[in-house]
């Protein structure tokens, strides 16, 4: 596919990284864009959110759907325009999920007699029945992670079973930042994979 002419050099090399990535899975293509841009799409979702671990968290579904949607990126205008795009779209998304899920435990409800009620949080204790689909769950994802090959399954284990940080998984596996996130990423991405065929079996 031919360049469009008016980019800038910047958005012209973004678009060779793109091309390498898309057309040949290259790791370090992905890597490079995530290190390109990682950090102005943090501050925005920042902004945005005024919440560090819900940025960061942001910040890496963003690069994971871009990546995953790379095919329908055409070069009629920059890589960051278009991820810029998926970023703020998806976090406004986030946002909107985020404020159903939010009641105020202290304010009234008026009903349509006149009478008022205020919010009743239920038990934070599962019953039987939810600590067992829990389980069930917990199972399911372990079955699914043993699938991924050892370096991914190593990667998944340390950050959501351990709960390591990004900083400390940097250090755990001796890599840069930027090449644990987009390895992470890519764990990911397969493990969805992996749901999505189950799911799609069932």
């Amino acid at each position: 596919m031919e360049v469009n002419k008016h980019l800038t050099e910047k958005a012209q090399r973004d678009y060779h990284l793109v091309v390498r990535a898309r057309e040949n899975g290259d790791q370090q293509a992905f890597a490079e864009l995530m290190k390109l841009y990682r950090d102005n799409v943090y501050f925005m979702l920042l902004k945005m959110t005024n919440h560090p671990v819900d940025a960061e968290d942001l910040t890496i579904e963003a690069f994971g759907k871009a990546f995953r949607n790379l095919k329908n990126y055409t070069p009629d205008f920059a890589f960051s325009t278009w991820l810029f795009k998926i970023a703020s779209n998806n976090c406004i998304d986030f946002i909107r999920r985020k404020k159903k899920r939010t009641l105020s435990m202290d304010q009234m409800y008026t009903h349509d007699d006149g009478t008022e009620s205020s919010f009743t949080v239920p038990s934070g204790t599962p019953d039987p029945e939810e600590e067992l689909i829990r389980q069930q769950k917990a199972e399911l994802m372990r079955a699914v992670v043993d699938k991924l090959k050892p370096h991914y399954r190593r990667l998944v284990v340390l950050r959501y079973f351990d709960e390591l940080s990004y900083e400390e998984l940097a250090e755990e596996l001796d890599l840069p930042l930027g090449t644990v996130k987009a390895q992470l990423f890519r764990a990911r991405e397969l493990l969805y994979n992996f749901l999505k065929k189950r799911s799609d079996q069932i």
